[in-house]
C-alpha cells in the first residue's frame, strides 16, 4: 500500500499587502482622473493669447475679445447699434497692415457680431485696430488699439485709427 502525505504550507499572510497595493491602486487611479478632468475641462483656444476691448457710445456698444491666433485674429463680441451704426477691424504686423474688415450698416438693433481677419504672415498680426462709427465709414465715434505681445488694448480713443485705404 503506498501512501501519500500532502504537506499544506499555509502562505504568508497577503492581506495587508494586498489592501496596501489596492490603495496605491485607488489613488494613483484617483489622480488620474483628475488630471483628465483637467484637461478635458481646459477650453480649446486657451494656448491663444487673448485682449479684451469695450467701445461704448451713448447707448451703442461693442464689447468683446480680440484671440491672437497665428496666422489670424478673431474680433469676436457684444455689439448694440443705437442709431445707426458699423463696427470695424484692422490687422497690423509691426508698421505693416494687413488688412480690415466691417460690418454692415446695424440700425437699432443688437446680436452677437464676429470681424475675423486673416493675417498670413509668419508669427501672425501684432497689432489690432477695433472702431465703431456711425452709419459713415469716416466717421470714427471710438477706437480701441490691441496688442498681441501684452494681450492688451489701449482706449478708449476718440474717432478712429489711421486706415491705409481711406486715409491712404
Amino acid at each position: 500500500m503506498n501512501l501519500e502525505v500532502i504537506v499544506m504550507v499555509r502562505p504568508k499572510d497577503t492581506t495587508k499587502a494586498k489592501n496596501r497595493m489596492r490603495k496605491v491602486g485607488a489613488a494613483v487611479a484617483a489622480v488620474a482622473s483628475v488630471g483628465g478632468m483637467v484637461f478635458a475641462a481646459t477650453p480649446a483656444n486657451a494656448a491663444y493669447p487673448t485682449s479684451t476691448f469695450s467701445i461704448v457710445v451713448g447707448a451703442s456698444y461693442y464689447k468683446g475679445t480680440v484671440t491672437w491666433y497665428n496666422r489670424s485674429v478673431g474680433v469676436d463680441g457684444a455689439f448694440k447699434a443705437s442709431g445707426y451704426r458699423r463696427i470695424y477691424a484692422q490687422a497690423w504686423a509691426g508698421t505693416t497692415w494687413l488688412g480690415w474688415r466691417g460690418s454692415s450698416t446695424w440700425y437699432n438693433k443688437s446680436g452677437p457680431a464676429s470681424l475675423p481677419l486673416f493675417t498670413d504672415v509668419a508669427g501672425g498680426a501684432t497689432g489690432v485696430d477695433v472702431w465703431m462709427t456711425s452709419g459713415n465709414p469716416d466717421d470714427g465715434l471710438e477706437y480701441f488699439a490691441c496688442y498681441r505681445g501684452v494681450s492688451v488694448c489701449s482706449g478708449p480713443h476718440a474717432g478712429r485709427p489711421w486706415v491705409p485705404p481711406l486715409d491712404g
